[in-house]
Formats: structure tokens, sequence, C-alpha cells
């Protein structure tokens, strides 16, 4: 089990280190392929412009979940790191799903694999994710986050779905896999 202290490092480190974690919710989910950082410093991020009711979980302590509503439609899963106050936190953006495929596949009401959890909205439908979860440890159930086995080759680009800081290479995914929500062209 991953254990929230590694959290509580510079953001990139922690997004980087993701890509081939296991990352499951009462025992649905996969491997980690995509993510992105955000940084308190960063006009993309949530936490930029102070803290709300909405993004009070960035500010918490490192290991939590912070989930919200995507344009009113979608939840979002992110975890929560740095120190606590800093509002800092990767977005789960894909996972390969290789546990309990048919759940996923009864909540996404989709038959390919590769559309289950290619994209945080989906991902989230996928494992059941909704504002329920937010704040909670990432060390503790419904929650159970594995770190990754071997080192993989891990690819950078720019993040996408953003309209500010478009061209910071803060995604991240594991290179030549087919769950990526999108493309990523290195930079």
């Amino acid at each position: 089990m991953i254990p929230r202290a590694f959290f509580a490092r510079p953001v990139l480190e922690v997004a980087e280190e993701l890509i081939g974690a296991t990352f499951l919710v009462d025992g649905v989910g996969g491997k980690i392929v995509e993510v992105e950082a955000y940084h308190h410093e960063d006009p993309a991020a949530h936490g930029y412009r102070g803290r709300t009711e909405r993004n009070a979980t960035m500010f918490g302590p490192p290991g939590h979940a912070y989930v919200y509503r995507s344009y009113g439609i979608h939840w979002c899963v992110n975890f929560v790191c740095e120190p606590e106050g800093v509002a800092d936190a990767v977005l789960i953006r894909a996972l390969e799903p290789t546990y309990k495929l048919s759940l996923m596949r009864r909540r996404r009401g989709v038959e390919d694999e590769r559309r289950l959890c290619s994209g945080p909205g989906r991902l989230c439908q996928a494992l059941a994710i909704t504002g329920a979860h937010d704040g909670l440890a990432l060390d503790r159930p419904p929650f159970r986050l594995e770190p990754r086995t071997e080192k993989p080759e891990v690819v950078r680009g720019p993040r996408v779905g953003i309209s500010r800081a478009t061209d910071l290479p803060w995604r991240f995914g594991l290179a030549g896999s087919r769950y990526l929500s999108r493309t990523l062209r290195p930079t």
C-alpha cells in the first residue's frame, strides 16, 4: 500500500511515480496509465485563486482524494500532494482496467475495455467515485493504492482539456499504452 507520506512531496515527482501504480475503489480499478499535475502557482489549478468550499480538500493534508464535478457533469478524482495548505494535486486521467471489468462495463454501459477508464469522467463512473469520496484518505478503504512493481517508460507532454497554462508538460503517461484518454505527444 502506498502510504500518505508518498504524497508529501513535489507534485511533479508524485505524478510521474504514480504511472504504473494500481488504483482500486472497493476492489474495482487497474493500473494508472495517465495523470496530470496541478501546482498551486499554476493558473489552471483549482487552488490557484485560493481556498473555496469546492476546493477545500486540496488545501488539506497530502494523501487524500480531492473529488469535484467537471462542468457539472462528470466526477474527477485527484490525489492531494505537498504539505498541508499548499493545494497541489494530481488528476488521475486514465487506468488500464484490470479488476472487475464486468462491473465497470455495467456502470459505463460500454463493452470496449479501452473506453472504460480512458478519461477522468469515465474513470470515475467506472469506479463509482462521487463527491462522497472527497476528502477520504487514499490509504484506507474504499481506496487501495499499490505501488508499481517496476519502473515503466513514462512520456510527458502538455495537459489537455484546460484553457490556461496549456504549454506546461505536466501530463504523464505510460509509453505505448492503448488506454490513454488522448494521444500523448512528448515535448
